[in-house]
């Protein structure tokens, strides 16, 4: 059969028939037989089609019959992509499945040989993809539109472009959805619609221009695609040719060629004015919220189904947002590092179902953070290190901190403390000068910083003066002032918990590096002097915190011995005896000093017998019933790998929460069980909850290490960790955990356990604040310690809070009440004095001992009427 009667074929029956051609079977029947030969099952395996030699005989043949071949193998292939949807048993349904999978591959093949088609070969085909899909309905095939373009741009360096080709090219780009909701075009829409309208521009422009690239719609669009012809002609060539630079920004990283020509059109640009630019679109990059789209499935029967759908940006604008944060390479100042550091978290801020909003983007943006001059970009590295959850990310940003002390030849951690910018403070203060008036800031808190506007007679002003308005000068510096202070509470947090990680790493310091990296830090000096540290001399170290501008030990004694060359390093409890942690504890207390982290009531865990005689493996935090996503959440914030369980992966995926101990040459492993149940996991098909199982250290040779054999802080520090997950991811935490059937009702007795059981060490650590705390609060008369409780006699009924869970029992009869707690601050806790920063659930226990204690003013229903009962 020629290729005039294939045509007629194809356009004058139906697309999903065709006319036999016993040569043309013979070869598809050969090439399929040689390539299964061996492997009859896995029929999705990619298929080498280059090493068959009915492949090679094929490739022999001249282009007529490779392009009757191409012609008949499309209503082949739309005829075994319909058997192969119909439902029956897997057996005899082998060659279907076959065909179904080899066939496109062998069209697609085809097509990226030079066939020399005609112009009527190419509109044929165009017109078969169409034609196909209509049929097809919503199984349509992705036809290789971006091979069929390559040979349409050999056709026109050859011919040019014909009136009829270029009438069906812009024929295919009015292609749109079908009435399924999918494009004709393929599956790489975007692509195709550039190589299209390049096509189209150079057969119309011949004065070698590069083509206008309009971004897809999107809100992102809106704002670049209207910016850009503005700009006079010559400009507009170096914007275009970045922007088609950018649309190739699929790698992991950039090429030294891309950085190069990028490099070279910005130039162009100016530095300047593409600087002030960019700018502009990654500020609105940052600010873009996802939107949510609602959808519902109805099927017909009686179910009907509710979901959303969430779009940030057009996924080819991410590709141009990627590329064109990678331009950004050449730049290190401030400004563009700070959008990039903003940029990332945005990209990697969660979106339900989906997960990370740009993955990509935000890689590119830790490549350009990670490159840069100087250690300003390493520094915001630093910090996002600690807030970024995913595994993958938080290895990449690793390796960009390896190589930098690498190439400086020294440890990352003291990459990590070079690198944390001090922002102008001094002593954490900074001051803005505004004609006559000062603004200035002053470190509060974790996460708090005050603003005060000082006169020029020296008097406090609340608001900013007017003046500051009707000044570009004025208000470009209070914009810096601000984004300080947003800078400054992002870092505080983490460099709190980076100091908080070093004890994993044991860092012993000289004391004239500890005062230039810590004391006299404008940042982290705040944390660092109301922390206690210890220095070495005669071989023992000596504990002491520095309080009015000097060293003083836990009796207030001068420590007036230290040099620039004695040991520094942080303290821990585990080093210490009880009367010492003692002293400390009343020390704070009576300077009145709140500890960023939690140190001198910080938990120690020692090898129990138990552990002893299991020799390689503790079971003290196994059996507990998490919440996974939240227990995932808390691993990544600590510093551990873990991936969340699905009902699709038969635990083959996660199973162990990991962290690598570095400094030590060990990896610790919290073993992890799925949880299978019905009902239990959501919409993405992630388990909603899983169960602990043993902790154990593995050495750098994958050997499991004995017990004994592992350093006490480094226990102790893991021990704190995995209890700090059961403590929080818990379902014994949560009131209205029990109040469901289902998997609920099997567990209600590990609920019960943990939420009116024995107290764990974070829970004993708070009875022991509790006891030194309760008879200094305002409802002390009616509060008292009993046993693992927080008793409270309110006017109504007696209750009892349990200190580790929060959870409440009523007596007579120990009756349950379920409060759940109110999101926000509560100001009876505005003026009670706390050691120290960050246990929720101690401020929780209060919080309710403040509700209970007047429960004649309760007016929620919800607990009215369980008190009532």
């Amino acid at each position: 059969m020629g290729i005039k009667d294939t045509f007629s074929k194809l356009f004058g029956a139906k697309v999903d028939t065709e006319e036999e051609n016993n040569d043309f079977n013979r070869v598809i029947d050969d090439i399929l037989n040689e390539a299964y030969t061996g492997n009859e099952h896995n029929y999705w395996q990619i298929i080498s089609f280059g090493k068959l030699e009915s492949y090679k005989l094929l490739k022999s043949e001249n282009s007529e019959v490779k392009k009757q071949l191409l012609f008949y193998l499309i209503p082949l292939i739309n005829k075994y992509a319909k058997k192969s949807r119909k439902s029956g048993p897997y057996a005899g349904r082998e060659d279907t499945f076959r065909r179904n999978y080899m066939l496109p591959e062998l069209f697609n093949l085809l097509m990226r040989s030079n066939l020399d088609f005609s112009d009527n070969e190419v509109i044929a085909l165009f017109k078969a993809y169409k034609k196909s899909d209509e049929a097809a309905g919503q199984w349509f095939r992705n036809w290789p539109i971006g091979f069929t373009l390559q040979q349409i741009e050999r056709i026109v360096k050859k011919r040019g472009l014909s009136i009829e080709l270029k009438n069906q090219l812009n024929k295919v780009l009015s292609w749109k959805l079908n009435e399924n909701g999918h494009y004709y075009w393929g599956s790489d829409l975007e692509k195709a619609r550039v190589k299209i309208e390049k096509i189209i521009y150079e057969s119309e422009n011949k004065d070698g221009k590069i083509p206008p690239y309009k971004l897809p719609n999107d809100r992102l669009a809106e704002i670049v695609n209207s910016e850009i012809p503005k700009r006079k002609e010559e400009e507009k060539e170096n914007w275009y040719s970045l922007f088609h630079c950018f649309i190739k920004a699929t790698g992991s990283k950039p090429s030294a060629k891309y950085l190069k020509n990028t490099g070279a059109f910005i130039d162009s640009i100016g530095s300047k004015k593409y600087k002030e630019t960019v700018h502009e679109w990654l500020e609105f990059a940052v600010s873009l919220k996802e939107v949510e789209t609602p959808h519902v499935q109805d099927y017909g029967d009686g179910t009907v189904y509710h979901y959303s759908s969430y779009d940030y940006l057009h996924e080819k604008n991410m590709v141009f947002l990627k590329g064109l944060v990678w331009s950004l390479s050449k730049f290190h100042d401030s400004k563009t590092l700070n959008l990039l550091a903003k940029l990332t978290e945005r990209a990697f801020k969660k979106i339900p179902g989906v997960g990370p909003t740009a993955a990509g983007v935000g890689n590119a943006c830790i490549y350009t953070l990670g490159n840069t001059k100087g250690l300003e970009g390493i520094s915001h590295l630093s910090r996002l290190k600690l807030q970024i959850k995913q595994n993958n990310t938080k290895k990449l940003i690793e390796k960009y901190l390896d190589e930098s002390s690498t190439k400086l030849g020294i440890s990352s951690s003291e990459i990590e403390e070079m690198s944390i910018p001090q922002f102008g403070l001094s002593k954490g203060r900074k001051s803005y000068q505004f004609d006559d008036y000062v603004l200035e800031l002053k470190i509060a808190g974790l996460g708090k910083v005050l603003t005060n506007w000082i006169k020029p007679d020296g008097s406090l002003q609340k608001t900013p003066p007017a003046f500051t308005k009707s000044s570009t000068k004025h208000k470009e510096l209070l914009k810096r002032a601000k984004n300080d202070v947003a800078q400054i509470k992002k870092y505080l947090t983490a460099q709190r918990d980076r100091i908080d990680r070093s004890y994993l790493f044991e860092r012993v310091w000289s004391y004239e590096n500890f005062t230039k990296f810590y004391l006299d830090h404008g940042l982290v000096g705040f944390i660092a002097k109301d922390l206690i540290w210890e220095f070495k001399k005669d071989g023992k170290f000596t504990s002491g915190i520095f309080h009015q501008e000097e060293w003083t030990d836990k009796n207030g004694e001068k420590l007036n011995w230290i040099t620039d060359d004695t040991l520094v390093r942080l303290w821990h409890p585990v080093y210490s005896n009880i009367e010492e942690v003692l002293n400390w504890r009343s020390r704070l207390e009576e300077l009145k000093i709140k500890q960023t982290l939690k140190q001198a009531y910080r938990e120690v865990y020692i090898l129990t017998d138990a552990e002893v005689n299991t020799k390689t493996y503790s079971n003290r935090m196994a059996a507990h019933l998490l919440k996974q996503h939240q227990f995932n959440a808390l691993t990544a914030i600590r510093g551990w790998r873990y991936s969340l369980l699905g009902a699709y992966d038969h635990g083959k995926e996660g199973e162990i929460a990991k962290i690598s101990l570095k400094e030590h040459k060990l990896e610790a492993q919290f073993w992890i069980d799925e949880i299978h149940a019905d009902d239990a996991f959501n919409d993405a098909g992630i388990w909603d909850y899983v169960s602990t199982d043993q902790l154990r250290f593995l050495d750098e040779n994958g050997e499991v290490v004995e017990l004994v054999n592992i350093p006490k802080i480094v226990f102790s520090e893991i021990m704190r960790d995995a209890d700090l997950f059961v403590g929080v991811a818990s379902v014994g935490n949560d009131p209205e955990w029990r109040d469901s059937g289902g998997l609920r009702q099997q567990y209600r007795d590990y609920w019960t356990s943990y939420s009116f059981g024995e107290l764990n060490e974070i829970a004993k650590t708070r009875k022991e604040i509790l006891e030194k705390l309760v008879p200094r609060l305002k409802i002390s008369n009616v509060a008292s310690i009993d046993g693992k409780f927080l008793k409270i006699k309110g006017k109504k009924r007696t209750y009892k809070i349990h200190i580790g869970s929060s959870n409440i029992l009523m007596e007579p009869n120990d009756q349950y009440l379920c409060i759940v707690p109110a999101r926000g601050k509560d100001k009876n806790l505005e003026n009670v004095f706390l050691p120290f920063e960050g246990d929720r659930g101690l401020s929780l226990v209060l919080s309710k001992a403040f509700l209970l204690a007047e429960d004649d003013k309760i007016t929620d229903s919800t607990i009215l009427s369980q008190i009532r009962r």
